[in-house]
């Protein structure tokens, strides 16, 4: 500790929970139930109407829940936090917060294929636009915000590339317009980057992914970083003006430097209800326990399998941010010193069919749709997560017709390496 704040592996286990007051129980118990009863019926109507806090209904609270969304704020630096089913779900919920029909968000182009998916379609039926920039030319940003334009969207490490992207940078761009930034920190988790310390306003993670850890448990999370003037503009009127499900509460009146998350749960999360499971809570609290243990061993794997196949005669290219000749390499150490994370991409020579012969002969490596897990992942972008974009999508994502994506676990490295080597081989 110092000066009295606990370090963060201490935080990882120990905040938001205490031993369970009615058995005693160290760890987090599972509340699994669908509902809480009252005290009376002022208690029940102090709650309905925001006047106090506690459980009505596992769709909107939950104690096991609870303690999973204060961990992950303490970990990022927020003020507040709201757990979701998924990933997608906390996206969903903390645009839909901010947005109105007609409005637009400008969104890095480097994104998990899923993302630009949701942003270019799905979220097209409630009215929203999406402008895309490039992160590798910080002036598209600006470019391409107009009085339409209610957030800025990035990821710290992009998917499928690592990309680090300059958060600082865009948020000062994000600033000066009025305007939030919003962070998925998904690929780096706060062990490896606080992307709140950099500016970011909102950040969101698939708790499915690396502060899980273990390949078992949907989660998303949504974390209030406490530092945004919701009212400035009257741009963001689901919280500047008063909301008549709530007698006339307006929210960020009402709760200052945490209304965003309180927003999205009373809001968002009540009425449209992608609500995480207590047990799904309960496995990722879990995870988390262990996540600057996990983080700094996919970090060490991956830079030693990075290095090995930067050598490679059959690999075209590599593309990982803790390699010195990386373009990223100075921004990795700017953000994310401790390493560059556990995901990266590389080049095959033989293109889309070689990057399809090499999932196919790998044996070590699970061939799935997911990252973060403590199993080495393997997957080729063009053929599936990123196949619904166009070729030119595909490649201004990073996920173009040769390239394959690595998540690479907590295994021996030398077996790891031994894997690809041997499935190489046979491309």
């Amino acid at each position: 500790m110092s000066d009295g704040i606990p370090g963060f592996s201490t935080l990882a286990i120990h905040a938001g929970a205490q031993p369970d007051p009615a058995t005693g129980a160290r760890a987090t118990p599972i509340y699994q139930t669908t509902s809480f009863v009252f005290d009376d019926v002022d208690h029940a109507a102090s709650l309905f109407g925001l006047q106090a806090f506690g459980n009505i209904y596992t769709r909107i609270t939950n104690p096991t829940t609870a303690v999973l969304e204060e961990r992950v704020a303490a970990l990022e630096g927020g003020t507040a936090a709201l757990a979701t089913a998924s990933g997608h779900s906390a996206q969903l919920l903390a645009f839909h917060t901010m947005m109105q029909p007609g409005d637009n968000i400008v969104a890095a182009n480097k994104l998990y294929g899923g993302s630009i998916n949701q942003l270019n379609h799905s979220f097209k039926s409630f009215g929203w636009a999406v402008k895309w920039a490039n992160p590798d030319d910080l002036s598209t940003f600006e470019a391409a915000i107009d009085e339409n334009t209610k957030a800025i969207f990035i990821e710290s490490l992009a998917n499928p590339g690592g990309i680090v992207v300059d958060i600082a940078g865009i948020s000062a761009i994000a600033k000066a317009k009025g305007i939030p930034l919003v962070v998925d920190n998904t690929m780096a988790t706060p062990y490896l980057c606080r992307p709140i310390e950099y500016g970011a306003d909102v950040v969101l993670h698939s708790l499915t992914k690396f502060m899980g850890g273990h390949g078992n448990s949907m989660g998303g999370i949504i974390v209030d970083a406490g530092n945004f003037d919701w009212s400035a503009n009257g741009r963001y009127p689901l919280m500047s003006e008063p909301r008549p499900e709530y007698q006339g509460v307006v929210l960020h009146e009402t709760f200052g430097n945490f209304a965003f998350a309180i927003a999205c749960r009373v809001l968002g999360l009540r009425d449209l209800g992608p609500a995480i499971s207590p047990f799904n809570a309960f496995q990722i609290l879990t995870g988390i326990e262990t996540l600057p243990l996990r983080m700094q061993r996919h970090c060490d794997n991956a830079k030693k399998v990075a290095l090995h196949l930067s050598a490679h005669p059959k690999v075209s290219w590599v593309s990982y941010a803790a390699l010195p000749e990386d373009p990223n390499h100075a921004l990795q150490q700017k953000y994310s010193p401790k390493g560059a994370g556990a995901v990266f991409t590389f080049g095959l020579d033989g293109g889309y069919d070689a990057g399809v012969g090499l999932v196919s002969n790998v044996q070590l490596f699970s061939h799935l749709a997911n990252i973060g897990d403590t199993r080495s992942l393997i997957i080729h972008p063009a053929s599936t997560t990123h196949r619904q974009l166009t070729d030119e999508q595909k490649t201004a994502a990073g996920a173009g017709p040769e390239v394959v994506r690595l998540s690479i676990g907590i295994e021996d490295a030398e077996d790891i390496i031994a894997d690809l080597d041997q499935a190489l081989e046979q491309v």
